[in-house]
């Protein structure tokens, strides 16, 4: 009896053996296969490569299969690709172009690479037509490229007290919602001891025709480009623009070196309107500067604008258009 319980326990304990050896080689077998199917897959190659995980993860989110083996091909990291996917205003409809320009013009920036294509200054001035959206109101964009439409005239405009601005009661005009942030506006700067005055405010299509046109003849194309808009590609047609100096600095260059400039610079977004040439941007709006030509936006985007310190044509880009 005592021989067959010990046949017995031995039995127990070969097997307890076999099924230890067993669960071993399949916990063994399990990891050797998962680490085999893991040296398959691109994260593993592109490590192999020298790529962090998060360079890893920038080219997976915006490289398709076949982008990333070809990548996986090349003989060095693809630095072009991470510097462009590390920029804060990319985006992935734009990787074509922004190679293509990077082609062309190595020796600029990947931030301006970047912002240039965004907002098709790649292009030259009026090479393309697009489409103004008067529904977006006050966030519209109108450019060299985007277009209103020779009937366009804005809703709910409102005549500009002579207390603000200079000419005949009637000729200037805003639409309402940036008329009275206007005001609150003129209100801040003249308790700052700044009394601003409106130059110049909507304009139709036909009166920006003439303003063109006259520059032209006087001018040349190329310097009436500068410093004037071709009619619908004007920012004035919108209703969401003033052009404006103080009294104690009337004429525009004595408020481009005015206090009352540096502080609409530092307090008018506070009020919806941003500077919308500023100093230094005319690569992406066509236009020399002009301290005197500030459009509401919405304090909202205003601000962000002016925190961020890029153009409106950057914010349409990638905030609305994207």
């Amino acid at each position: 009896m005592k021989k067959k319980k010990l046949r017995l326990k031995k039995s127990v304990i070969r097997f307890f053996i076999v099924f230890v050896i067993l669960i071993v080689g399949v916990v063994y077998g399990l990891k050797y296969y998962n680490n085999y199917k893991y040296q398959q897959t691109n994260e593993y190659k592109l490590l192999q490569k020298g790529y962090s995980m998060e360079e890893i993860a920038l080219l997976q989110n915006n490289l398709d299969e076949e982008e990333i083996n070809n990548i996986l091909n090349e003989e060095n990291k693809n630095e072009i690709y991470l510097n462009l996917f590390k920029e804060k205003y990319y985006l992935k409809k734009n990787l074509d172009e922004y190679l293509t320009y990077y082609q062309k013009n190595n020796e600029k920036s990947f931030k301006d690479i970047v912002a240039i294509v965004n907002t098709h200054a790649n292009n030259k001035w009026y090479a393309i037509e697009l489409d103004s959206k008067p529904e977006l109101k006050e966030l519209l964009i109108v450019n060299k490229f985007y277009k209103l439409k020779a009937d366009y005239i804005p809703e709910n405009l409102e005549v500009i007290s002579l207390s603000y601005s200079y000419g005949n009661e009637g000729d200037n005009k805003l639409v309402k919602v940036a008329y009275d942030e206007f005001l609150n506006l003129w209100q801040a700067a003249h308790e700052n001891g700044h009394d601003l005055m409106v130059t110049s405010s909507y304009r139709t299509y036909e009166e920006q025709k003439e303003i063109y046109d006259e520059r032209k003849i006087s001018q040349g194309e190329r310097k009436a480009d500068e410093t004037a808009a071709h009619a619908g590609n004007s920012e004035h047609q919108s209703g969401y623009v003033v052009d404006m100096t103080s009294k104690n600095e009337p004429t525009d260059v004595e408020f481009s070196d005015s206090q009352a400039y540096k502080w609409l610079q530092e307090n008018a977004y506070k009020y919806g309107f941003i500077e919308r040439y500023p100093e230094g941007k005319t690569y992406l709006t066509g236009y020399s500067p002009e301290s005197w030509h500030w459009r509401y936006v919405g304090k909202e985007a205003a601000k962000i604008v002016h925190d961020e310190d890029i153009t409106y044509d950057e914010y349409y880009a990638y905030y609305i258009e994207k």
